[in-house]
């Protein structure tokens, strides 16, 4: 309680959502709770936000200190602040989310809290509220990746139609005609076709493609006709 308002006090916390695509699936990473209460229990990323510094510098700093982690795509995306979410004092935290191409970032991740990897539909409990926390996130990813191409921070600098289809599949959790979807995709003009072929997939194999930074900005709209009736997804 406090002497000067008489108000219980409320400290502000930031918790790291942590998006990542291995080229087949999209998974959440994970770590094991270091305190108590709840000690070796499966969390997001999280802690205070200190007192020199922003929301998102924090956000930074645990993502670090967490998993190794830098350098990455993040987003402030939510608060959430039901008085009983912490059950040792009452705190607010301002989540982020983050994507990553795991294969780029896999030599990078520390093992101090056993960061592991785990498929978005075989999640184990999580503490406290991270679990609606993470349903949070996974609405406001498709709702973003709907409107703008922001899913290809989850992807390597090339990779193929086919590729791609399976992460967007993989986000909204549904699966898009193979046809339309490359059609959609490439009147975009977001992607350059290059002159090499993956030829793991298939014996045919599949172009690869790169994303065209020069036209990402003014065509940063185009991903709004990618997914049909997107709202269904919200």
């Amino acid at each position: 309680m406090s002497k000067y308002t008489g108000q219980t006090r409320l400290l502000a916390a930031t918790d790291c959502i942590i998006f990542g695509f291995d080229g087949t699936s999209i998974k959440l990473l994970l770590i094991k709770r270091g305190l108590n209460p709840a000690k070796n229990k499966w969390s997001l990323m999280g802690g205070f936000i200190q007192s020199s510094e922003s929301p998102e510098d924090a956000a930074v700093r645990v993502l670090e200190e967490c998993t190794g982690l830098k350098d990455v795509y993040m987003e402030q995306f939510m608060v959430f602040g039901k008085p009983d979410r912490d059950p040792v004092e009452r705190t607010l935290s301002i989540a982020y989310f983050a994507l990553i191409d795991i294969h780029k970032y896999e030599n990078q991740l520390s093992d101090k809290y056993h960061a592991e990897w785990f498929l978005l539909n075989k999640m184990p409990d999580l503490i406290f509220d991270h679990s609606e926390i993470v349903k949070q996130a996974k609405k406001q990813l498709r709702y973003k990746a709907a409107l703008h191409p922001i899913l290809f921070e989850l992807l390597p600098e090339k990779f193929t139609i086919p590729q791609l289809r399976t992460l967007y599949e993989g986000v909204y959790e549904t699966e898009f005609d193979d046809r339309n979807f490359s059609r959609k995709l490439l009147s975009t003009n977001l992607l350059v076709k290059l002159n090499e072929k993956d030829k793991l997939s298939s014996r045919k194999g599949a172009f690869y493609y790169k994303l065209d930074k020069s036209h990402y900005e003014n065509n940063f709209e185009s991903f709004l006709h990618l997914i049909p009736t997107p709202e269904k997804f919200f």
